[in-house]
C-alpha cells in the first residue's frame, strides 16, 4: 500500500502497512481531532456515504468510536449486532457480505471472534473492509490510535521503548502493536507469565521476560492487557491474586519506571487484576486519551479509505 492511494483499499492488518503508510495515517489525524474539539462536532466530508458496523463480538469502545467517527464525518452509519441479525439463524458469511453489498454500503467495519473473517469478506466485497478485531489475530485501528497517542506525548517514536504486559499470546492488540511499533523503529519488550507468551516469540523481534519489576525500569510507555478469559480453554495461572501479585501495575511498581512514563490500556480494564485503580486514574495514565484519539484516528481512516473531499 503506497502512502498516497488509500482510497478504496481495505485495512485488514498492520502487517500489510509500511512504516511510511503508518506515518501518513498518523499525520492525517490532527485536523480530525480538531473537529471533535469544536462546539459543533460535524463536517460534511462523507455526506452521502454509508458505513456499516458489523460486530460478531461484543464491543463498547471500538463500535461506538467507529459510529461517532462516521457520524462526525456526516456518513450514514448502520450498526448490525449479530445477535439480532440473520447470522444467528445460520446465514453464511458470504451471504451476509453479498446482502450488505446489495444495499450498496460504502465501507464495512467488521469484528469477529475468528481470525481471517475480515480478509474473507474483503474477497467478496468491492467496498473497503476495515478490521475492527479478528480473534487473537489483529486489531489494526487500536495499534494506530496507540501510536498516535504515543507520538503526541513523546514526539518521533524511533528509539523509544514500549513494554506490553499480560496475556500476550491471546491479544490481538499486542500483535498489532508489536508489528506497528517495530515498523516505526520502537524497541518492544513483552512481559507475562510463561503460559501467556506466544509460541515462536523469538521470531517476533521483541525482547521478552517474565520479570515485570526489572522490565519496567527501561520503558517510556507501559501497556497493560487484560486476561482474555474468553479465548482460553484452560487455566493459565494459579489464581487472580497470584497473577496480580506479579503482573498488576501498582503505584509501587510504577515508581521503578522512568519519570514521564506513560501508562496505557486498550480496555476493558479489570481494575485490581492487571492495573491498580490509582494508576489507571493517575497522572501517568493516557488511557482516556487513547479513547479520545480513537475517534480521530478512525475518522482519518474513513476519510482516507472513502476518498473524502
Amino acid at each position: 500500500m503506497s502512502s498516497m492511494d488509500f482510497r478504496g483499499r481495505d485495512l485488514l492488518g498492520i502487517a500489510e502497512l509500511s512504516a511510511e503508510d503508518i506515518q501518513y495515517i498518523l499525520d492525517a489525524v490532527p485536523p480530525f481531532k480538531e473537529v471533535s474539539e469544536r462546539e459543533i462536532k460535524k463536517v460534511p466530508t462523507l455526506r452521502g456515504k454509508t458505513v456499516i458496523n458489523l460486530f460478531f463480538e461484543p464491543s463498547t469502545r471500538t463500535r461506538t468510536s467507529f459510529e461517532i467517527a462516521g457520524k462526525r464525518l456526516s456518513a450514514d452509519v448502520i450498526n448490525i449486532s449479530v445477535a439480532t441479525s440473520s447470522v444467528s439463524k445460520g446465514e453464511t458469511l458470504r451471504d451476509t457480505a453479498e446482502n450488505l453489498q446489495a444495499m450498496q454500503a460504502d465501507a464495512l467495519v467488521v469484528r469477529h471472534s475468528a481470525a481471517g473473517v475480515p480478509h474473507l469478506l474483503a474477497r467478496y466485497l468491492p467496498c473497503p473492509v476495515i478490521n475492527a478485531g479478528d480473534g487473537a489475530h489483529e486489531h489494526p485501528t487500536q495499534a494506530l490510535l496507540d501510536l498516535y497517542t504515543l507520538q503526541e506525548r513523546l514526539g518521533p517514536l524511533r528509539g523509544h521503548t514500549a513494554l506490553i504486559v499480560g496475556d500476550i499470546a491471546a491479544s490481538r492488540v499486542a500483535r498489532s502493536n508489536v508489528l506497528a511499533m517495530r515498523k516505526v523503529g520502537m524497541h518492544v519488550c513483552v512481559c507475562g507469565p510463561p503460559t501467556m507468551l506466544p509460541l515462536g516469540i523469538d521470531e517476533m523481534g521483541v525482547e521478552w521476560t517474565t520479570d515485570f519489576d526489572t522490565a519496567i525500569q527501561g520503558a517510556d510507555a507501559v501497556m497493560m492487557l487484560r486476561i482474555q478469559r474468553e479465548r482460553h480453554g484452560e487455566v493459565l495461572f494459579p489464581s487472580l491474586p497470584e497473577y496480580a501479585e506479579r503482573y498488576c501495575l501498582t503505584s509501587e511498581r510504577l515508581q521503578r519506571a522512568k519519570s514521564g512514563v506513560l501508562v496505557m490500556h486498550p480496555g476493558p480494564m479489570n481494575r485490581g487484576v492487571e492495573i491498580a485503580p490509582e494508576v489507571a486514574d493517575g497522572l501517568a495514565s493516557v488511557i482516556l486519551t487513547q479513547v479520545t484519539n480513537g475517534v480521530a484516528v478512525r475518522m482519518a481512516l474513513l476519510y482516507l479509505l472513502l476518498g473524502g473531499n
